[in-house]
């Protein structure tokens, strides 16, 4: 016996609301993936616009961001300067801070208080000083006194390896065993009575007199939240410093 006629309707009505449900879900999710693009896309410009003011010792403004790089996604400018301003802490050891709030002023400053602009005079362009920042970092970590075999373990995990020359960082040994210790912000030391000779990296005189442990291991906190066992120790260590400091 052939379906009745009203059944065959009710099968066709439902069949196309769900290709027109997919389809809606279909073009919600590639709306969000091209915003997303977009958005990105936005970030990495204004990463480079806020490079090009740093190196130029310019300070800028939010208008100014807003009509030469966000443009028409001004509604997203929180986000995106968000984003940007980690990008430039964690990346390049640069902060972006804000001197006059009534025009939403800003100067790009070196991190942590260092005086190092992180620019060197082979004609880089980028400046190294997250880096330099990342390795403070790891000598504390290490107990102030990192080996060097552990120091190119942790720097290979995010892509700096000893002897290759690194898109952003340059030749890195040279950086770390030359450039940084001529700045006085790290030693470089033979391993005492090691046969064969070790080396080992320590705070230069230079990074003790600029900043602290404190502040150093504060900046790196979001990467202590998803290692806290780590965090007792070495905060209790530079509380003590800071109050031997004072």
């Amino acid at each position: 016996m052939a379906a009745p006629v009203c059944s065959q309707s009710e099968d066709e009505g439902f069949s196309s609301q769900d290709e027109q449900e997919t389809s809606s879900r279909e073009d919600s999710g590639d709306a969000e993936s091209s915003l997303h693009d977009a958005l990105y896309l936005k970030m990495t410009e204004l990463v480079e616009f806020l490079l090009l003011k740093y190196r130029a010792k310019q300070p800028t403004t939010k208008a100014e961001m807003l009509s030469r790089v966000i443009r028409k996604y001004q509604d997203h400018f929180p986000e995106i300067f968000s984003l940007a301003s980690e990008c430039m802490q964690l990346l390049f050891g640069i902060d972006v801070k804000e001197v006059d709030p009534s025009n939403l002023t800003y100067v790009l400053v070196t991190t942590l208080g260092l005086t190092y602009d992180g620019m060197v005079s082979n004609g880089q362009s980028m400046p190294n000083t997250g880096l330099l920042v990342m390795l403070l970092r790891l000598i504390l970590a290490e107990g102030d006194c990192a080996p060097e075999e552990n120091v190119w373990e942790a720097l290979s995990v995010m892509g700096v390896c000893d002897g290759k020359v690194h898109w952003l960082y340059g030749e890195p040994r040279e950086l770390l065993t030359k450039v940084w210790v001529q700045e006085k912000y790290l030693e470089y030391r033979q391993v005492p009575n090691s046969d064969p000779a070790r080396y080992e990296f320590l705070w230069g005189p230079r990074a003790h007199a600029e900043t602290t442990k404190l502040k150093v291991l504060k900046f790196f906190l979001r990467d202590y939240r998803r290692d806290p066992r780590s965090v007792p120790s070495l905060f209790q260590e530079a509380l003590s410093d800071e109050e031997e400091g004072a």
